[in-house]
């Protein structure tokens, strides 16, 4: 199986269900016993109207096979969908998901690959103000080795 097929971009929101329910179509007579999803939504909080991303997708694209890798090492995989541009306030900008033979490799995947994500995965994140992107550095996190030119 080609690792990067479990990995969707997508302009704008994302559709859930459908990708919620693709997966567990597409996994579910795979004698996986745990289809794990984690849906992230963006909040309505410091006066923005959402939040906009850009995405540098060859890093994505290896860091993504570098937790197939880690996944299948336990009989598992990992899934995930993100969002480029602009995502509105109560929609979902990310969801991840881990599929494995037993539900405890299933949960702690998840919150691994979540947590990894949040800090390594090349997403920048924006604030949508008033139509306008502005840089979320307060709620950023650099990926090691990088630095943000402004």
């Amino acid at each position: 199986m080609d690792d990067l097929k479990n990995l969707e971009l997508f302009d704008g929101s994302l559709p859930v269900e459908k990708i919620t329910n693709k997966w567990y179509a597409d996994f579910r007579l795979s004698n996986f016993g745990a289809i794990i999803t984690f849906v992230g939504v963006v909040r309505d909080e410091d006066g923005i109207d959402g939040l906009s991303f850009d995405i540098y997708e060859p890093i994505l694209n290896s860091w993504f096979e570098s937790w197939q890798e880690k996944a299948k090492a336990k009989g598992a995989i990992v899934l995930m969908s993100h969002s480029k541009g602009d995502v509105l306030n109560h929609t979902s900008s990310y969801i991840a998901g881990v599929c494995s033979p037993k539900r405890r490799v299933a949960l702690e995947l998840i919150d691994e690959f979540v947590e990894d994500f949040k800090a390594s995965a090349p997403i920048w994140k924006y604030d949508i103000i008033k139509g306008k992107r502005e840089y979320a550095l307060d709620r950023s996190t650099a990926i090691k080795g990088a630095g943000i030119l402004f």
